[in-house]
């Protein structure tokens, strides 16, 4: 659910799929699974009258050759709360977006890694909204871990370095970057 950004209050879901053959076949899977059917009847055969949703919108990423599966972070198995950022980072042109993939597959990913965040996803938008686009998902225990591991990542020096080659720059290749607070 958003914590803190734009659409609040919305729910998120993330669901992974192996495959395009896998994607394009879930709602007839879905709708063929009397489990699934009765579990879900509620939402299912929800009346205009009484609607379960506003809106829905849906995107499909394709994984960064630099974090190909997704990763469910340590802070899962605690009965902790915890805090993701979503991060949607628009760009110019397809070039431009392909530009930061590359930057992250090049090195930012590890950066991220070994400054103390920790990613879940990376995934490059094929269908959804504000594109050309790519988006991540990263995970913190509270929102002074996030402040402090995002304070460690932009002091260093990898990653100075990195960002202040031209055709890494944000002008170069960023027109917007959105960010979404979300709690499970």
């Amino acid at each position: 659910n958003v914590s803190t950004g734009f659409d609040s209050p919305s729910t998120y879901v993330l669901i992974p799929y192996r495959n395009l053959d896998q994607f394009a076949t879930a709602p007839d899977r879905m709708a063929a699974d009397e489990e699934y059917r009765k579990a879900g009847a509620a939402f299912i055969n929800a009346t205009a009258e009484n609607p379960v949703y506003t809106r829905m919108e849906s995107s499909l990423f394709q994984a960064f050759a630099g974090m190909p599966k997704l990763e469910v972070p340590k802070l899962a198995g605690d009965a902790k709360p915890r805090l993701f950022e979503l991060r949607i980072y628009e760009s110019h042109s397809k070039q431009a977006n392909k530009k930061k993939v590359e930057m992250f597959n090049q090195g930012e990913i590890a950066i991220f890694r070994r400054t103390g965040l920790t990613p879940v996803f990376f995934g490059e938008a094929r269908i959804g909204a504000r594109m050309p686009n790519l988006t991540y998902l990263l995970a913190f225990e509270d929102m002074a871990a996030h402040d402090k591991n995002w304070g460690t990542f932009v002091s260093d020096p990898e990653w100075r370095a990195l960002s202040s080659k031209p055709e890494y720059s944000d002008n170069a290749i960023l027109t917007n970057i959105s960010n979404v607070f979300l709690r499970p």
